[in-house]
């Protein structure tokens, strides 16, 4: 049992990281370093970057969601406690499905369709309006999993072992 807690609080907070360095980090980064070079298409570069990056985070959120769910009834929770983690991972994997198979093909269409370098279109351009709309609905997306990834790492880690409890009764 605390083999399988241990499991689901490292892989949660790994997903966890890796999610915050891509949007705090990785995700500027590329936009910035691209930009400086002055590259006509640095966007459209930098876009290519963050999509498929973002493509990976989304795949292993997912993945670790869908652990923490079926991992979710080992061991002894308190009810309010089981409800929140259920909560939890299933944000975690509708949040990251959503991003992977929604959002993503139709912010990569609407690329595809502006064909001009994105800085040259007009921000009141409906393709570019729709665009930034759809980014902010993936940018939530993500940052709703990641809330739920934090709460499911504190609760698995604020669990007590079952032992643990009736020793201190």
């Amino acid at each position: 049992m605390r083999l399988i807690n241990a499991s689901r609080l490292i892989l949660c907070s790994l997903w966890l990281g890796a999610a915050v360095f891509f949007s705090a980090v990785v995700a500027p980064s590329a936009f910035g370093v691209l930009r400086s070079f002055n590259v006509s298409n640095a966007s459209q570069i930098a876009g290519d970057i963050v999509t498929r990056n973002l493509g990976l985070i989304n795949i292993s959120g997912l993945v670790v969601g869908l652990f923490l769910l079926l991992t979710l009834f080992i061991g002894r929770h308190g009810r309010a406690a089981l409800i929140t983690e259920f909560i939890c991972a299933s944000l975690i994997i509708a949040c990251t499905s959503v991003n992977r198979w929604l959002l993503a093909p139709r912010l990569r269409d609407l690329r595809v369709a502006i064909a001009l370098p994105f800085e040259q279109v007009p921000a009141n351009d409906g393709r570019r309006m729709a665009f930034d709309s759809l980014h902010g609905y993936s940018v939530n997306a993500l940052a709703l999993a990641m809330i739920a990834a934090l709460v499911l790492i504190i609760l698995i880690a604020w669990q007590r072992h079952p032992i643990d409890r009736y020793r201190r009764r």
